[in-house]
């Protein structure tokens, strides 16, 4: 199984990838939400630092996991790109520069 945070962290990559890939391409997307389902495994850990995680499960191995609660999950993630400069954030779209007109 791998933590929630590893799927999110994993998507954040791909997405970069593909804006890098898409520099100087005539055809642009914009970037909207991202949508995430998953059917996740709740566990706790003990112990004075205690926390719960988030494991998403391979959908048919839901019977190896009977002895956790599962849940099924959506969530629903709105990418921003942050300028290196710091300054606000703005929709990011898969390409190079912006085309006259685009949004």
């Amino acid at each position: 199984m791998i933590e929630l945070s590893e799927v999110i962290r994993e998507l954040r990559q791909q997405l970069t990838d593909s804006l890098a890939d898409g520099a100087g391409e005539t055809v642009r997307f914009e970037l909207g939400p991202v949508e995430i389902e998953a059917t996740v495994a709740v566990s706790r850990e003990a112990g004075a630092h205690s926390k719960v995680r988030l494991w998403v499960v391979d959908a048919g191995a839901d019977g190896k996991y009977a002895h956790a609660q599962t849940q099924r999950i959506t969530v629903t993630l709105t990418p921003k790109l942050v300028p290196p400069d710091g300054g606000p954030p703005r929709t990011a779209l898969i390409t190079g520069d912006e085309a006259h007109g685009e949004r």
